[in-house]
């Protein structure tokens, strides 16, 4: 199984940008975030832990490593969609127009940035090769969490536009027989209640 966790909180996201590559720390509540996290998982057979290389999801795969006395395995495949020229804008600066082409195609580009569609590819290529009747965790970010539910689901990327994913949630996949993937759950939260 895979369980595929959205970092904590930064600075940055906290404050309604799109963060995309910048590489901005945890925020306080980030790392409270982590730590309730790794609370949950301490109680899970984790037997490997994999992150992006970006340093939100790194520091929030090191809280639940620790509690496995296991190491941090980076994959560059679970690295945030590239927002090209709209790293660290405001949602509410990308025009109407743009959000209206980006979410009638899923292979629109930000300028200088990633298509949907390289995201999904990048997220089925990690899902194939890790994984396993194991849990593994892996530390991403929304769009390549959402790319691997569409992926689990065969649906088309368009159908990120209708989910909400909450920090530090956790998104599971499982492995039917055949390897294929299937949804097992989707932005669970009850680990942070105390947060919200």
């Amino acid at each position: 199984m895979l369980a595929f966790v959205r970092h904590g909180q930064t600075a940055i996201n906290a404050g309604g940008r799109l963060q995309g590559r910048l590489d901005a720390p945890l925020s306080e509540l980030g790392i409270a975030q982590a730590n309730a996290l790794a609370a949950a998982f301490a109680r899970e057979p984790v037997t490997r832990i994999v992150s992006s290389p970006l340093v939100r999801a790194r520091d929030t795969a090191a809280a639940i490593a620790a509690r496995h006395d296991l190491a941090v395995e980076i994959d560059e495949r679970l690295i945030e969609l590239d927002y090209g020229a709209w790293d660290g804008v405001a949602l509410t600066d990308v025009t109407p127009e743009e959000w209206a082409a980006w979410r009638a195609d899923p292979s629109f580009t930000p300028p200088g940035g990633e298509s949907l569609v390289d995201v999904t590819a990048r997220i089925a290529s990690f899902t194939a090769d890790v994984l396993a009747d194991d849990l593994v965790v892996a530390v991403s970010h929304v769009s390549p969490i959402k790319a691997a539910v569409c992926c689990a689901l065969a649906v088309d990327e368009r159908a990120t536009w209708r989910m909400q994913l909450g920090l530090a949630s956790v998104t599971r996949v499982g492995a039917r027989p055949d390897r294929s993937a299937y949804l097992l759950s989707y932005n669970e939260t009850a680990h942070l209640p105390e947060l919200a």
